[in-house]
């Protein structure tokens, strides 16, 4: 004589295939959220890291314009644990230095190099003529050319509206900071945003570093 089977088992999941999914939909919903939702409640992944601040209005138009031309197609920002990454980039990176950045650009795609730590590695000047003309300075670089940024005026008309937009996100700009801010985007092209947050980028650990080790050098009184 067959035993007759229970409908929660396994044989059940086997034969019918919307069970199959909804079944893995719920275990996978549970596994992810045990390890998602800690996260929200860790300093280590909810807290800005030492140096780190709010986007200026003028890098965050940059950081604006980096998106819209798909530079996160090619270039990651995040440096992994390994030794090789860490020493051709710098230290890896952290939660902490993305608490502010709505949507992160961590990025996983590298036709070119990771850029988490790219600011300040090279002058204005040569990021303007990279932007313009990759080849001018990378002669093997296969990055496309940019040179509409150079003459593009920022608008003004807009960054409060942005700023306020993340303000309600949790990045606490000032009601100062949002009034001012097209004062410090008149005049400016879109190829000055695009430099100046290139060249924020990594700063803040590097920062830290040197305060750090300025203090651990100072003579004591």
């Amino acid at each position: 004589m067959s035993q007759k089977q229970g409908f929660f088992t396994h044989e059940t999941l086997e034969k019918n295939v919307g069970w199959l999914i909804i079944a893995t939909i719920i275990v996978v919903s549970i596994a992810g959220l045990v390890q998602i939702v800690p996260l929200f409640f860790q300093h280590s992944t909810t807290k800005p890291d030492a140096g780190i601040v709010p986007y200026s209005p003028l890098r965050l138009m940059g950081r604006d314009i980096y998106i819209r031309e798909g530079c996160v197609g090619c270039h990651s920002q995040q440096v992994r644990t390994l030794q090789a990454e860490t020493e051709r980039y710098g230290h890896f990176s952290t939660a902490g230095e993305s608490v502010y950045d709505h949507p992160f650009l961590w990025g996983s795609k590298r036709t070119g190099p990771d850029l988490a730590r790219v600011g300040g590695r090279y002058s204005d000047d040569w990021q303007r003529i990279h932007l313009r003309n990759p080849r001018d300075v990378v002669p093997e670089s296969v990055m496309p050319s940019y040179p509409w940024l150079e003459k593009a005026t920022l608008p003004t008309d807009d960054i409060q509206a942005r700023m306020r937009a993340l303000q309600r996100l949790g990045v606490p700009y000032t009601e100062e900071q949002i009034a001012h801010a097209p004062e410090e985007l008149a005049g400016k092209t879109e190829e000055d945003a695009m430099v100046a947050y290139l060249q924020g980028l990594g700063l803040n650990r590097r920062n830290v570093r040197v305060d750090a080790t300025t203090a651990a050098t100072a003579p004591k009184e």
